[in-house]
């Protein structure tokens, strides 16, 4: 098999239909001369003649009659799996499980969204949300999540990405809080108690870092898992939590008695984006879907 070239399959298939090799040059846009090459090289590794001399053409001998209508097919279908497809895409009748691994901020404020756009145009379709506890990128390798939705930091370097949102930290503080009334300074910031997000138990962050070069320190008294957990405190307590602006997305701050605040100090913008392995890139199904989360993502309020 090593010594096997395809395109001796295809030229012979040419050949053995126009049983010339002039018309079998022309089809192939070879030269006669370089057609005769060939079909010395077909005789050579069939041990047949395969088109002999009768008269002023070409005629097959039994073995080459023998294989007209096998090596059209076996043409046929090398041409097939070796020619890009393109698959027509019927979500009307898609019946597949796409599993999304996301912390819990992101299933709470936009996996209600998403159930509701995605079974809309595919109702056959069905949403796994699965825990994120870190950015280790063997689920996405091995196939046992479609996605995964966070900030960038996978540890594959092959792993796609697409952009669903931009994302910033903010302060949050209950209605009422002291420090939302007067001058929001990095002085006063500081000096509240605060509330921290991390799945790792960190105690500092880039807000800290920001503080550092003003001389000043946060006094962190919890650390929580998620950023659900920090605006829970938040809320019944005079805690500062530091979250991104999403987590107050659609109006609900007022009716969660939380109000949220821009931070007195710069930190580095989120980028939000949605990741998946290459080996899914041209499937179709999974192309809609993650094309689908972005759309609903930047539709968001």
């Amino acid at each position: 098999m090593n010594a096997v070239d395809l395109n001796l399959l295809t030229a012979l298939d040419v050949l053995l239909t126009e049983r010339s090799v002039t018309s079998a040059a022309r089809r192939l846009g070879l030269s006669p001369s370089a057609m005769s090459r060939t079909l010395a090289r077909l005789r050579s590794a069939t041990g047949d003649p395969l088109l002999v001399q009768a008269g002023r053409s070409l005629v097959p001998t039994p073995y080459a009659e023998q294989l007209v209508e096998r090596v059209h097919v076996l043409a046929r279908d090398a041409r097939t799996v070796l020619t890009p497809t393109v698959e027509s895409l019927d979500l009307a009748s898609l019946d597949r499980t796409f599993t999304i691994r996301a912390n819990e901020g992101f299933v709470t404020l936009f996996a209600a969204a998403i159930v509701t756009a995605i079974t809309r145009e595919a109702p056959l379709v069905r949403l796994r949300f699965a825990p994120k506890p870190d950015k280790d990128a063997t689920p996405l390798r091995e196939g046992t999540i479609d996605v995964e939705v966070g900030t960038q930091g996978v540890s594959a370097p092959e792993v796609r990405t697409l952009l669903l949102f931009r994302d910033r930290f903010i302060g949050v503080a209950r209605l009422g809080h002291p420090l939302l009334d007067g001058a929001m300074t990095p002085q006063r910031y500081a000096a509240c108690g605060h509330v921290v997000a991390s799945r790792r138990g960190a105690l500092t962050g880039p807000v800290d870092n920001a503080l550092q070069e003003l001389g000043l320190e946060r006094k962190v008294i919890a650390v929580v898992p998620g950023f659900l957990d920090a605006l829970t405190i938040a809320r019944q307590s005079d805690l500062i939590a530091l979250v991104p602006r999403s987590c107050l997305r659609n109006g609900e701050v007022a009716a969660q008695g939380l109000e949220g605040f821009g931070l007195p100090v710069s930190t580095p913008e989120l980028t939000i984006s949605v990741m998946w392995h290459p080996r899914l890139n041209a499937d179709p199904a999974h192309r809609w879907f993650r094309q689908k989360l972005a759309a609903i993502c930047q539709a968001m309020p």
